[in-house]
């Protein structure tokens, strides 16, 4: 009669790394299906280290270490079983702010994915998570003339982002969102924290910037970009603009004639500077990356024929509506 007992895995045979090679070059559906296939290869196949790299090439343009610290913070949820929302099973991830302006970091949609040995595997859980879009995690989304704080989450059917604001009742900022529309967050700051500016006093004409602005105190900031400009009194021969205490912003996605084109600001005021009519300015980002300067410039031409209509008054306005 024929012995039809299953022997040892001939997998596990294999020199170690011989076997980490295979496991690396899987993809995550295979690397699936052979965790099931012994507890050995299991423990093997969930690890960390082989999902950093699948984690790395999908979603490492727009997740970042905010993300992480989310996903961080819905794992040990999960594991003390400590879960707001029971009735809807969602899980509310780490606040900023104060009543009633409050900025929710993340939300997770169905804790009971993570309850079991899915709370073990950081990583793993974290791919399946983003690509089942259960999480929405903090990033940041180019929309109009700027980029918006706000959560997103992935839809694998269109291969695009559904966003909401991280405030205001949970509402959509958009949806059908291209990958190249969304990035990590620039800075750690949340949307309603002025970021703390380190490069005031090195800024010359014709560096790129990004810069804070909000309509009203009461708003979170979004992100505009623009170019330091010269002076009035600058004759360009023998510039000394980056010596002056004024420092000329320009917003050149705006016509010569508009109002929003150029604002002075105080190179030493490290506050937010500017009032109720023109809106306020708070933190300055510096631009060394071409890549984050083309994204910008392609944008304009979708845009600049709009940005003509648009007056201090209305931009306020629609800001306050957000």
């Amino acid at each position: 009669m024929k012995n039809t007992k299953k022997g040892p895995n001939p997998l596990l045979d294999l020199p170690e790394s011989t076997l980490e090679f295979i496991l690396k070059r899987l993809s995550p559906i295979e690397l699936c299906a052979m965790s099931e296939v012994c507890t050995s290869l299991r423990d093997r196949c969930q690890s960390d280290h082989l999902w950093e790299n699948h984690i790395k090439q999908k979603w490492g343009k727009v997740i970042g270490d905010a993300a992480y610290k989310e996903w961080e913070w819905h794992i040990t949820a999960a594991k003390e079983g400590n879960f707001l929302n029971q009735r809807t099973n969602g899980s509310l991830g780490s606040f900023t702010g104060a009543w009633p302006n409050l900025y929710l970091a993340s939300y997770f949609e169905d804790s009971r994915f993570l309850h079991g040995q899915r709370s073990n595997n950081f990583l793993m859980s974290l791919y399946f998570s983003l690509e089942s879009g259960r999480f929405w995690f903090p990033a940041q989304v180019y929309k109009g003339l700027m980029i918006h704080n706000a959560l997103i989450s992935y839809d694998s059917e269109s291969n695009t982002f559904q966003a909401r604001y991280q405030t205001g009742g949970w509402r959509f900022l958009g949806k059908n969102v291209d990958w190249d529309l969304v990035r990590v967050p620039a800075v750690d700051s949340p949307p309603n924290v002025m970021h703390i500016s380190d490069c005031l006093d090195n800024l010359k004409p014709e560096d790129h910037i990004e810069i804070q602005w909000r309509g009203n105190t009461q708003c979170p900031y979004d992100w505009w970009y623009a170019v330091i400009g010269h002076l009035d009194s600058c004759n360009q021969n023998y510039c000394l603009c980056q010596y002056s205490d004024t420092l000329i912003v320009e917003f050149r996605q705006y016509p010569e004639t508009s109002s929003m084109r150029r604002t002075r600001l105080s190179r030493k005021n490290n506050g937010e500077q500017g009032n109720q009519i023109g809106g306020y300015y708070g933190g300055i980002r510096k631009l060394h990356n071409e890549e984050e300067i083309e994204t910008w410039k392609k944008l304009f031409p979708l845009q600049i024929q709009d940005s003509t209509a648009f007056s201090v008054k209305e931009i306020i306005s629609r800001d306050i509506a957000l």
